[in-house]
């Protein structure tokens, strides 16, 4: 079975099974890892941004162009920045590691005036 990491903003690490075909973000809410998935991976909100370590970015397939526009809206950006949604573990990830950001901006919250 593959596995992945969880990298926290303090620096420890929480590594998990996962099953191939899900989504880093639904494998974070499995193991209760706090990346935020607002808008439940219908690809609405970048709550589930993650940082890819750098060896691992390139493995991964490019990221389609609504899912840059709202990494654009992402607190933190990077150049290896992605939606948790959006990856899909397989074999080839086994072994992935993702940095959690530091903070999150939920555009989808109701404002009150």
């Amino acid at each position: 079975m593959p596995k992945m990491t969880f990298v926290y903003p303090d620096g420890h690490e929480q590594a998990v099974e996962v099953q191939n075909g899900v989504s880093v973000l639904e494998i974070a809410h499995k193991n209760s890892v706090p990346l935020e998935g607002a808008c439940e991976g219908s690809l609405a909100c970048s709550t589930c941004h993650v940082i890819i370590e750098p060896e691992w970015y390139g493995k991964l397939g490019e990221a389609s162009e609504d899912e840059e526009d709202m990494l654009d809206l992402a607190f933190g950006l990077t150049p290896t920045s992605r939606l948790g949604c959006q990856i899909l573990m397989s074999d080839a990830l086994d072994g992935l590691r993702v940095k959690l950001p530091a903070a999150t901006r939920n555009m989808m919250v109701d404002k009150k005036p």
